[in-house]
């Protein structure tokens, strides 16, 4: 495989054939999940593949981010997209101190490479640009998920966002504070 190239992506370059080739697979062994306060890491196995119908949506929801102003990222190689990550442009938090992280992907075969951390300071250089103090992150429970973002230095989050909580009651919602 060649370089990765990294840049930020036009709303008219998110379209299905962007993603072709793109390889949204994960095969989940535990989660975590928190009873009683505490954090833990259960047996809840199942298969995650994106189809056509995932993307379609996919799509939908990063054309937007870019029409409301957020930004997109691509990681390329050879001009086919292995990676994205995309930061909306909404504060929010009781001092307007987080923007979300709102997706985050590395193709299958292209994981363990730098790119999903590149894409991350990526998206954290971009989100103290807009004037963030803290990245925002309602992050896939998986053992997998929670290992990739514990490694960069994201923690729970110290407030909640409702709405992304009652979206996806299982995630783990985690800030990365975005050091000044």
């Amino acid at each position: 495989m060649k370089s990765i190239s990294y840049r930020e992506l036009k709303k008219s370059e998110i379209s299905e054939s962007l993603f072709a080739n793109f390889n949204r697979y994960q095969n989940v062994e535990k989660c975590w999940r928190k009873e009683n306060g505490e954090w833990i890491l259960k047996d809840i196995a199942f298969t995650e593949q994106w189809g056509s119908d995932e993307y379609k949506v996919l799509i939908k929801c990063l054309q937007n981010t870019v029409k409301t102003g957020g930004t997109v990222f691509g990681a390329f190689s050879d001009n086919v997209l292995v990676g994205f990550a995309s930061i909306e442009s909404q504060f929010w938090g009781s001092q307007k101190e987080y923007i979300q992280l709102s997706s985050i992907h590395t193709s299958y075969e292209c994981r363990g490479m730098g790119i999903g951390k590149e894409l991350f300071f990526l998206a954290s250089k971009k989100a103290k640009e807009m004037g963030a103090q803290k990245l925002y992150i309602s992050a896939h429970s998986s053992e997998e998920s929670q290992a990739f973002y514990k490694a960069l230095g994201c923690v729970e989050a110290v407030e909640y966002n409702k709405k992304l909580v009652d979206e996806e009651p299982y995630d783990c919602q985690l800030e990365y504070r975005l050091l000044i």
